[in-house]
């Protein structure tokens, strides 16, 4: 995010240009499904789960969705219209606070990584009532997200991650941040277009309201749960701040 001189683009006390347009790959290829898809649709296609707020990070052996577009220069990908990217994964594009297009129990586990801090409290437990819905029985969900007790405990150890949370996004090409601790606690609460912060009591209130067990949430490590393929998903740029949950349905 820097303009054409070098400069930034944006400072902290601003906010940064969100980007909000098409994605870019090398090649898209519509594939002749209509949805609602299906568990048997899914299957052969080799698809065993879903991965909602995928971006860029697009995995093998399951449908990947977020909302921004992907375009090859020539096509872009419209809701609700499943295809294969690059010739190895396939992508919807879909808004998750609409209804899913997806059958019941068609999946055998949902992935999402910081996605759920960005839809309003009452689209978070619509979002999970429906990911219940399209999981098989037993089928895992696993979600992460930023911490709020991590922001908290550290704002009230003087510092606790945010030093290197700050060289890490300095790395990433970010003006330098305040090391102010309330500029730190704000910034989780509203910097990336955030509307629902989470710790695990709340997770386990929202997963709750959408039809799962609360008490069967578990809190995992990075990379670690009853999946390893599913766990494998974390990305490692996020885990100073994350809390990783996963439950069944």
């Amino acid at each position: 995010m820097s303009t054409a001189a070098g400069s930034p683009a944006w400072s902290w006390e601003a906010g940064p240009v969100l980007t909000t347009g098409p994605l870019r790959c090398e090649r898209i290829e519509p594939v002749d499904v209509a949805p609602p898809f299906d568990r048997d649709c899914l299957a052969g296609l080799g698809l065993s789960g879903v991965q909602f707020g995928s971006l860029q990070r697009r995995a093998p052996g399951c449908l990947n969705v977020d909302l921004r577009p992907l375009t090859d220069g020539v096509t872009e990908t419209e809701l609700g219209r499943l295809v294969r990217v690059d010739g190895s994964t396939y992508f919807v594009r879909l808004d998750v606070c609409q209804p899913l297009p997806f059958a019941g129990d068609c999946v055998d586990w949902a992935y999402s990584e910081h996605l759920i801090e960005h839809v309003p409290l009452l689209g978070a437990i619509a979002w999970l009532t429906e990911v219940r819905r399209i999981l098989a029985p037993g089928g895992l969900l696993r979600l992460t997200t930023p911490d709020l007790r991590r922001y908290i405990e550290s704002y009230l150890a003087g510092g606790g991650f945010f030093a290197g949370y700050r060289e890490r996004l300095r790395a990433r090409g970010t003006p330098a941040m305040p090391d102010r601790l309330a500029f730190m606690v704000n910034h989780i609460f509203y910097f990336w277009d955030h509307r629902w912060i989470y710790d695990a009591d709340e997770l386990r209130y929202v997963l709750g309201r959408a039809g799962f067990t609360p008490s069967a949430m578990r809190v995992c490590a990075f990379q670690q749960g009853a999946r390893p393929d599913v766990a494998g998903l974390d990305d490692e740029r996020r885990n100073d701040e994350t809390i990783y949950v996963e439950v069944r349905a």
